[in-house]
């Protein structure tokens, strides 16, 4: 999409898990994180918020509400954050028909699943706002617990540099494979997604038949 990542602004939705590393490894590649929503309000600051000073006052304050180096915003305002990168990583149908329409990013990044209500993703599709879907956008954290499977089973352990290898080669093959198949049917990044999945698994019980 020709979006550098280098200055792009990032409104994250959910400042927990998922959100505190997202802006962090957003922050350290250069983006802009303008604006920031959790369960207790939301911030804006069109020069950058600082994730490991928001991360302070998030441990002290119990949540980015009253964060002194930006200015409260409604919600409906949080949502209409003019950026490129959108990033819901809090719970489930948060961007919903109402809000859709509203929405001034680029590219939607599901960090939670199913943030994005059917509704709002035919919305989002028609307005030509890329969404990366959950299955792709969140998977590191499934595909790292399966590494640390294999490791158990074997008693072979990984460094961290050989882990985030493999995780990123997952992911990007995954990706590619996705946006091949939505190139190729003409069809939304989650659509691609389910084909792509459905594909593999009936291919899978042809070969080994559905009690293998």
């Amino acid at each position: 999409m020709d979006i550098p990542l280098q200055g792009a602004r990032v409104a994250l939705q959910g400042f927990g898990n998922v959100g505190d590393a997202a802006a962090r490894s957003f922050h350290a590649h250069g983006a802009l994180l303008v604006s920031v929503a959790d369960h207790t309000g939301a911030i804006a600051n069109p020069r950058g918020i600082d994730p490991l000073l928001l991360r302070a006052h998030v441990s002290a304050a119990g949540g980015v509400k009253g964060y002194p180096h930006a200015e409260a915003v409604s919600d409906p305002d949080f949502w209409a954050t003019e950026c490129e990168i959108m990033v819901p990583a809090a719970v489930e149908g948060q961007i919903t028909a109402a809000n859709a329409a509203t929405l001034r990013a680029r590219m939607v990044v599901e960090g939670a699943n199913g943030p994005t209500t059917t509704e709002a993703d035919d919305i989002l599709g028609e307005r030509g706002i890329t969404v990366i879907p959950d299955v792709i956008a969140n998977a590191g954290g499934v595909i790292v617990s399966y590494f640390e499977c294999v490791q158990d089973f074997s008693s072979f352990f990984w460094s961290e540099a050989e882990i985030n290898e493999k995780l990123d080669r997952i992911l990007l093959d995954a990706f590619e494979a996705i946006r091949g198949v939505a190139a190729q049917r003409g069809v939304t990044l989650r659509t691609a997604a389910f084909i792509a999945a459905c594909t593999r698994v009936l291919e899978a019980r042809a070969v080994r038949g559905l009690y293998p």
